[in-house]
């Protein structure tokens, strides 16, 4: 009667079983041949957990009939010491009445037969086998897709994270990664760029990011149709995401302009991608070989008067006119920074006015070779073509260098460096000299003016003083006449109400 009670539901389990997995393989898109193997080292586990871990248990997926065969073989003594192994022989004739000692029994097992505490460690077993097998197909389907630009869904924020929906699989894009004028929703349709697969993450392992620079270049290839097909090259990108970018373009078609054909018609293009960027600004800027005129682009909108590449620094000075020096600058460095990113030189930049203060400054410490009375007209000469016209020149020259001119030794080397060193030294006090009037004498202008502000002051106060004092002294007989004429004429005021005819009357012309 048992075993009759017992079957339906047995089959049951089954049936329910097998549209589990069935499910499973199908939202999953997991193997079903890795849940089947996986589920029988579930039950397999499970089953010894409740015979015994050495118990000889088979279990066996039939794919005709649909249901896990579980047999448990045991051997038939006269008293079992392991019952995972062993069976009593009284017992093992309860089941086979003709069994003898030293024979095996083999037992069907249920479901049933394992207890819900096994079963419920075989569908742990299941379930994280069906989690890594997730995880692996999204690992292998994913990570070849490292810098693609992708489209999802936005299927949930939480605690600054947003989560993606792509296709069967979630992704995740980080706060960091994320431009600060974004807000998203659930629903709504993001694009994003594929930054790395994490096989190592305990979350989506799709890393996702809208801040990085190639993802301005996916936009680019996305819509400007000559970028995609590589006519127009996209040679460097510097971007402050969700402020402003600066991108330089190559044409390899002399026929295209590369600036004209990422803009658009009427801006459409590049339109297109600033409002995917929530308001980034982007300049494109034409690329150049040439340092100076590629600096000199990268800096617009401002207007560059002079630029001059210093090798040694690998940097680059620039000097615009005063009133474009905080344009070229931008609003905190942004303009200058961006420029330095894209270019790769380090931007020093100068106002016009300021440069020639610079070259007033060099001009007056310059100090020219033939200033150097212990070297005679050749030996100059020899010198300049080593490329030493300045005292200052020679003094940064060193030594090995001087005495492989031909003519120099070392006497005379260390008698020129002497010279050198004084007349620098000589010049310096001048300019400390110089500087030292020039600010006494600003001192003393600013003094002057000053105390001229002050007596401009006093003069003022004295003038508004005396302007008061005859204002109030107007003022004092009138109020005695209007009080005076109210004694005698008590029908004043009404009078005084009414307006006066003679001052009505237009003046004729």
């Amino acid at each position: 009667m048992n075993t009759l009670a017992r079957e339906p539901q047995v089959k049951n389990m089954n049936y329910e079983l097998m549209e589990a997995m069935a499910q499973i393989a199908r939202e999953k898109s997991v193997d079903k041949a890795i849940l089947v193997e996986t589920l029988e080292a579930g039950l397999l586990s499970a089953g010894r957990k409740r015979f015994g871990p050495n118990a000889n248990i088979e279990v066996r997926f039939d794919e005709t009939s649909g249901r896990i065969v579980m047999r448990l073989k045991r051997s038939v003594v006269e008293d079992a010491d392991d019952l995972g192994i062993e069976v009593d022989l009284a017992e093992a004739r309860t089941i086979d009445a003709d069994i003898q000692i030293g024979q095996e029994l083999v037992q069907e097992l249920s479901l049933e037969d394992l207890g819900r505490n096994a079963i419920a460690a075989a569908k742990q077993v299941l379930v994280q086998r069906v989690r890594e097998a997730e995880r692996e197909r999204i690992y292998e389907d994913y990570h070849d897709r490292v810098g693609e630009m992708v489209r999802g869904t936005v299927q949930q924020v939480d605690r600054g994270n947003i989560y993606v929906k792509l296709d069967r699989s979630e992704a995740i894009l980080p706060p960091r990664e994320q431009i600060a004028r974004d807000r998203y929703h659930q629903g709504d349709h993001i694009k994003a760029f594929i930054i790395a697969v994490d096989k190592l993450a305990r979350g989506p392992q799709i890393i996702l990011s809208r801040t990085h620079p190639e993802f301005l270049r996916r936009l680019f290839e996305a819509e400007v149709p000559e970028v995609a097909e590589k006519i127009i090259e996209l040679k460097g990108i510097a971007r402050e995401p969700g402020s402003r970018a600066k991108v330089s373009v190559l044409s390899n078609d002399d026929k295209i302009d590369a600036v004209g054909a990422c803009v658009g018609i009427k801006g459409s293009r590049v339109q297109a991608i600033v409002r995917e960027l929530g308001g980034e600004k982007i300049d494109i800027v034409p690329f150049s070989q040439d340092p100076v005129v590629f600096v000199t682009r990268a800096l617009s909108p401002a207007k560059v008067l002079e630029a001059q590449v210093v090798e040694a620094d690998q940097k680059i000075l620039v000097t615009v006119a005063d009133d474009q020096l905080s344009l070229a600058i931008g609003k905190g460095g942004q303009n200058a920074r961006l420029a330095a990113k894209l270019t790769g030189w380090k931007i020093d930049l100068i106002s016009k006015s300021e440069r020639e203060r610079q070259r007033e400054f060099e001009r007056k410490v310059r100090i020219d070779i033939e200033e150097l009375q212990g070297a005679g007209p050749k030996l100059r000469e020899k010198l300049i073509r080593e490329g030493i016209e300045t005292v200052q020149d020679l003094l940064k020259t060193p030594l090995t260098e001087l005495l492989a001119i031909q003519g120099v030794g070392e006497k005379t080397a260390e008698k020129l460096l002497e010279e050198a060193r004084a007349l620098e030294a000589t010049r310096s006090k001048e300019l400390e000299v110089e500087a030292a009037r020039a600010q006494e004498e600003a001192a003393t202008a600013a003094a002057a003016a000053t105390a001229k502000a002050a007596a401009d002051a006093a003069d003022a106060a004295d003038a508004a003083a005396a302007a008061s004092a005859a204002a109030a002294a107007a003022a004092a007989p009138a109020e005695e006449t209007v009080s005076s004429s109210e004694e005698e004429v008590p029908d004043a005021p009404t009078a005084a109400a009414e307006p006066d005819d003679s001052e009505e009357t237009p003046p004729q012309s």
